[in-house]
């Protein structure tokens, strides 16, 4: 009988979505010794924290939990291009300018009897900073010194500002508490200008584990049943997986460095034309809160 692997002991993935779980710690999902799930609800997708709940409750293994943070929204408003880290994951481009003139026209409409009045309680920037305080806090109560803590890397996997977030907070947390930080070798297209930045002389000692496609398929079914997947339904599983530990503040990378080997793969970038956006979202929000000085 094969002794179990240093490296899954007092183990535990905190991944940001339901199903992120998933997707990135494929190989370790079923031999974990806990689960955690940060984000349920989103105001965007009425009804989808209720079915995230009902999948989670139906897992095919025990010790999966969820934090119950609600999203902040900001999935798309970093600038890939030419993504900048900050202390709560990374600044947010004009994009999330956009969605708050949005948010106030709806605000405003809805103040007069007109149009949509489901809308955001927050911006995507403050709701983005305020779960950082959140996921931090609760967080600090779940870990220990010494456990194995698998999360997301620091660009995101495909590029998602919110498991980049996710990573910041555990990588403060690690210095604070002292538990062991592992994260998975996903990326893109998207995300490599980001991925770059954490090139090293010295990388440590990857683990390479085979994925585990059966198991996949049976989550993958939950979630689908329960119709909270959020992943392409053509998705094919990696034949493996490797984890390092993650390192500490990205930089600038310097001749002769390397990635630990990634699994790599493309993904779309909508091609946005922001003037485009933000004279329609201006107009839009210009006359809605004439509207409403009117009434």
């Amino acid at each position: 009988m094969n002794a179990r692997p240093a490296f899954l002991e007092n183990s535990v993935i905190v991944a940001a979505h339901p199903d992120d779980e998933l997707l990135w710690f494929n190989a370790i999902l079923h031999d974990v010794d806990e689960v955690i799930v940060v984000y349920r609800d989103f105001w965007a997708q009425p009804g989808l924290g209720e079915k995230r709940a009902a999948a989670l409750a139906d897992f095919p293994r025990a010790g999966v939990s969820c934090l119950n943070i609600a999203e902040s929204g900001a999935a798309g408003c970093a600038n890939w291009d030419d993504p900048r880290e900050s202390p709560d994951g990374l600044v947010l481009s004009f994009e999330s300018q956009r969605r708050e003139l949005t948010r106030m026209s709806r605000l405003a409409l809805g103040k007069v009897g007109m149009g949509e009045r489901r809308v955001a309680e927050y911006s995507v920037l403050t709701a983005y900073q305020n779960n950082f305080v959140k996921i931090q806090t609760l967080l600090r109560e779940r870990l220990r010194p010494g456990m194995n803590v698998f999360t997301h890397n620091p660009w995101g996997e495909y590029g998602h500002e919110e498991h980049v977030q996710l990573f910041r907070v555990l990588q403060g947390l690690r210095d604070e508490i002292g538990f062991n930080l592992w994260m998975s070798n996903y990326c893109t297209n998207r995300s490599l200008p980001l991925a770059m930045r954490y090139f090293q002389t010295s990388p440590g000692q990857p683990i390479r584990l085979p994925t585990n496609k059966a198991f996949a398929e049976e989550v993958a079914s939950v979630y689908k049943r329960h119709d909270c997947w959020t992943w392409a339904d053509d998705w094919q599983w990696f034949d493996d997986e490797w984890y390092l530990p993650a390192p500490r503040q990205g930089a600038t990378p310097q001749p002769h460095q390397h990635l630990f080997p990634l699994n790599l793969f493309t993904i779309d970038v909508a091609q946005k034309r922001p003037w485009l956006s933000m004279a329609v979202g201006s107009a839009a929000a210009a006359s809605a809160l004439m509207v409403a000085a009117d009434f």
